[in-house]
């Protein structure tokens, strides 16, 4: 009979070290695990890092209701990650790694010194402390006939053949920091039901601006404004006008419905009120007012303040005939179309929409298609605006899967 005591432990590889990778590494290891993470890129937490550079938004601090719609719906299947490793908890974890946060006025959450490398930092050291290996210019490459991981790294090939693997390969935005979507192929030959990776988080383009508007106005911010979709209740905020069409915090807001609308009608109308403390009939009654010599651009400013991008814009997507009356140019001023017809292409987007589909996962985040193994982070089929949610959810995946992949090795 073999004593329990010079058994050794459980191996677990794990493929990514992103927030969801380390933090499965952080759950097996405090357990006992031996654990071995792998990863392409010369460091780990390349994207975590440059999502920090501005001020590392971890989480928000909005009610929990709000918060979980925030997932649309995937809610339901967030939520189950979320149960034992919420906002509040994930605060908590932070401060038990010696950062301090702060809650923002917008109610996002971030570290008081609003960095992302002093966080990271303290918890490689936790995690190697733990006895966690990190590998990286470590590339999974997929699995030889006899189940063993193929592992590519700068000197050739390895195969590796643990006890079980956690996958957290990121989605398929920002590929030079590691989450190339390279993964697909692999998970699809073993019969994973996945679905097709898009943009999330992105700006999008329209048919074409005029030349004067390029030149003159492109990068331009459009603050203090409101933004919907038809028949949908208008968000305040901001975004920025790009050569050839439109993205930023507010767009991103509403990204997933436009995309989505997109795939369906071939284009998507966003509505633009360039005065929304205004109500169109104190426009209207302010551009009813003789303007006698000045002219309509002098009239608009001195009126109703609007001048520069706004003024430009409301120009470019209105006629003469629009202008000569001013209920409707009221009305414009108001709900302003600006037609889009695809999103900007998916490595320029923040993150992405898509990926292994929760129905192809138990509740321990592991593959039923491909008993012990597992997956977490960007690479399931969720998405989620800005402002903490993204990374939230990507914690809580990690810590399900490394308690999921702790259940399955005791129980085989």
């Amino acid at each position: 009979m073999t004593d329990a005591s010079t058994t050794p432990p459980a191996h677990v590889a794990i493929i990514g070290g992103g927030p969801a990778g380390l933090m499965a590494a952080e759950v097996l290891s405090l357990a006992g695990v031996r654990v071995d993470l792998y990863d392409a890129m010369p460091s780990v937490g390349r994207k975590f890092l440059l999502a920090g550079v501005g001020g590392m938004n971890i989480t928000h601090s909005e009610p929990y209701p709000a918060f979980i719609a925030r997932y649309a719906e995937r809610r339901e299947n967030i939520a189950a990650l979320l149960q034992g490793f919420d906002a509040d908890a994930l605060r908590a974890w932070i401060h038990g790694l010696g950062i301090n946060t702060f809650v923002g006025t917008s109610g996002r959450v971030f570290p008081t010194d609003m960095k992302a490398a002093p966080l990271l930092r303290a918890w490689l050291k936790r995690l190697r402390d733990a006895g966690v290996v990190i590998h990286t210019r470590h590339r999974w490459l997929g699995w030889n006939d006899d189940g063993a991981l193929r592992i590519g790294y700068p000197q050739g090939e390895m195969a590796v053949k643990p006890d079980a693997v956690i996958l957290a390969l990121g989605g398929g935005s920002w590929a030079r920091l590691g989450s190339d979507g390279a993964w697909l192929p692999l998970l699809a030959e073993r019969g994973v039901d996945i679905s097709p990776l898009q943009a999330a988080n992105s700006g999008f383009e329209v048919a074409a601006w005029s030349d004067l508007l390029k030149q003159k106005f492109a990068g331009a911010p459009l603050k203090n404004i409101a933004l919907s979709l038809p028949g949908q209740a208008p968000r305040l905020g901001e975004f920025v006008l790009t050569e050839g069409g439109v993205e930023g915090s507010l767009v991103y807001a509403w990204s997933a419905q436009v995309r989505e609308t997109i795939n369906r009608d071939g284009s998507a109308t966003l509505l633009l009120d360039l005065l929304p403390n205004k109500p169109v009939d104190k426009i209207a009654a302010a551009l009813s007012k003789p303007r006698g010599s000045r002219s309509m651009a002098k009239h608009l400013h001195g009126q109703l303040g609007l001048d520069g991008v706004k003024a430009a814009l409301l120009r470019e997507l209105t006629g003469p005939e629009v202008f000569a009356d001013p209920q409707r140019l009221a009305a414009a001023i108001k709900a302003l179309p600006i037609v889009v017809v695809r999103p900007r292409p998916l490595d320029e987007a923040i993150s992405s929409a898509g990926g292994v589909r929760f129905e192809a996962l138990d509740q321990g985040l592991m593959l039923k298609q491909v008993p012990g193994v597992f997956c977490a982070g960007e690479m399931l089929d969720w998405e989620a605006p800005t402002g903490g949610y993204l990374l939230t959810a990507c914690f809580a995946s990690g810590r399900v899967a490394g308690l999921g992949a702790l259940d399955w090795l005791k129980n085989r």
